[in-house]
């Protein structure tokens, strides 16, 4: 028996792995997937997920490979744009997803986390009320038997999922579709969301001259426009007045990637024997960008969770982890929810622009915000 399962090996999973491995514990990662592999993301690390990742000493490749980025450049459908830099010299890095995670998890296997890829965990093993393993393969070909089971499966976790523990959100209903361009115009050191009515386009400037291009439309299953989702990010493109003349000369050089619906709710039910992480615990829009943030943290405080309940047994693990949790997190989700409600308001961003023009100070507030800076800075003392 293992004393700690961690399913999925994306940012949460393998920081939780790498952590708990570092304090001698014997950790067994496994992911459905053979790495390095692709995941729609935006590509980009804020400044507090970047200084949490050097804190822990997991930072090294993002640093060495990632491009720097100094702000966010946000526009309005009207023409409105407005540009504000992370402060105090802070900044984040971009790194393709495929890149970062396989950097994270590699960092993982050096502390003494053993990996396997292409295990297909189905379910849960669940013991007179407590999970102790996880089913694996089809028709449960093979049982992995752990003391504590980290599900980090992301948003569609068999194990949240399949335990009741998460839910897909009634609103919003939102799918993205992100794509990678070459010979994008006027990309800088600034990251982009551009705000329209009813969606948004984020771009991120990535190593090697590429462009991270991911669209957000409200949407559900069966949306015609879902079924050609090159098309769909290139017409949106294309009519756009501040985007299309930078796409002129652009390429696509992937097929472009779709999720949806973005929003999982957690349901606050706790079941002993298991911690649920990362997208697994609540998948937020990524407009905002917090994911990883949320993702190294609180993989990270899973692992404080699992050595408690390895070390004294289940009794107050739960209630101190979401204790801790929305210590963390609660501030930033409030956040989240106002800047989501007002963006989705027609008029919104133009409206703040002009507002910028006579309290600039509010802009550089909320962009300080939305990169964790206060978080960056409380890593550096």
């Amino acid at each position: 028996m293992t004393d700690v399962l961690v399913v999925g090996a994306g940012p949460s999973g393998a920081v939780a792995a790498a952590v708990l491995a570092r304090a001698g514990v014997d950790v067994l990662l496994v992911d459905r997937a053979e790495f390095p592999r692709d995941k729609l993301c935006g590509d980009t690390v804020n400044p507090g997920a970047l200084a949490l990742l050097r804190r822990l000493d997991l930072a090294r490749a993002i640093d060495a490979g990632g491009l720097r980025i100094d702000g966010m450049r946000v526009t309005g459908g009207r023409g409105v744009a407005i540009d504000a830099r992370y402060p105090d010299g802070l900044y984040g890095r971009s790194l393709a997803r495929r890149d970062l995670d396989q950097a994270l998890l590699e960092r993982a296997i050096d502390a003494g986390a053993r990996f396997e890829p292409r295990v297909h965990v189905t379910s849960a093993i669940v013991e007179r009320g407590v999970v102790s393993g996880v089913v694996a393969g089809e028709g449960g070909a093979r049982q992995l038997r752990a003391r504590v089971t980290i599900a980090a499966d992301g948003r569609r976790s068999s194990l949240a999922f399949g335990l009741g523990l998460a839910r897909h959100a009634e609103r919003p209903r939102r799918w993205a579709i992100g794509a990678y361009y070459e010979g994008v115009g006027g990309l800088s050191s600034l990251g982009e969301m551009h705000i329209r009515p009813g969606r948004y386009i984020g771009v991120a400037p990535l190593p090697g001259g590429l462009a991270n291009v991911c669209l957000v439309v409200p949407s559900g299953p069966g949306d015609p426009r879902l079924a050609d989702p090159a098309a769909l990010v290139a017409r949106e493109i294309a009519r756009d007045r501040l985007l299309g003349g930078r796409f002129t000369t652009a390429r696509a050089v992937r097929a472009p990637a779709v999720l949806g619906p973005l929003a999982v709710d957690a349901v606050p039910r706790a079941i002993d024997g298991l911690l649920v992480i990362g997208d697994a615990a609540g998948f937020i829009d990524p407009m905002t960008g917090d994911g990883l943030r949320f993702a190294v943290r609180g993989g990270e405080l899973a692992a404080d969770a699992a050595r408690a309940a390895l070390e004294r047994g289940w009794s107050g693990v739960h209630v101190a982890l979401a204790a801790r949790r929305r210590r963390e997190f609660a501030g930033k989700w409030r956040f989240n929810r106002v800047l989501r409600a007002l963006v989705a308001s027609p008029g919104a961003v133009d409206a703040a622009a002009a507002g910028a023009r006579l309290a600039p100070g509010l802009v550089a507030a909320i962009v300080s915000t939305a990169g964790d800076c206060a978080l960056a800075r409380s890593c550096r003392s």
